[in-house]
């Protein structure tokens, strides 16, 4: 079974959010958007564009962190089929968190590793 294929997004919270955006912008040229991120389409080896894009995006820290850890950053991780990696993160052991999002945007679940941190694993919608 295909578990990982890619990373989807990269989230993290700043005390200074809009400070760390510009320092990014700044200083290695990220195109960070008002949102307080930016989408880096994806390529071949050419050049040429490809279905698939990573998120990467610096938002005000909360006081609960990206729940329910108190790490600053989430890494968002595409997967081929959701469903089923639940199903077998279970069976492992794994602590998966027992919401699950289901939207235009895809398929979302969390699962939280060894040390805490929260992450977030995505089925893309078809084509993506």
């Amino acid at each position: 079974m295909q578990r990982v294929t890619g990373i989807g997004g990269i989230f993290f919270q700043a005390k200074d959010a809009p400070a760390l955006q510009a320092w990014y912008k700044a200083h290695l040229g990220i195109d960070v958007q008002a949102w307080g991120g930016t989408s880096f389409r994806w390529a071949d080896a050419d050049g040429k564009p490809v279905d698939g894009s990573t998120i990467w995006s610096i938002s005000p820290i909360k006081t609960e962190g990206i729940g329910p850890t108190s790490s600053p950053f989430m890494i968002n991780y595409r997967v081929a089929d959701l469903h089923t990696l639940v199903k077998v993160l279970k069976e492992e052991g794994c602590q998966v968190l027992d919401n699950m999002d289901e939207s235009e945007y895809g398929k979302f679940a969390w699962v939280i590793d060894p040390e805490g941190n929260k992450i977030e694993l995505w089925e893309p919608p078809a084509g993506q």
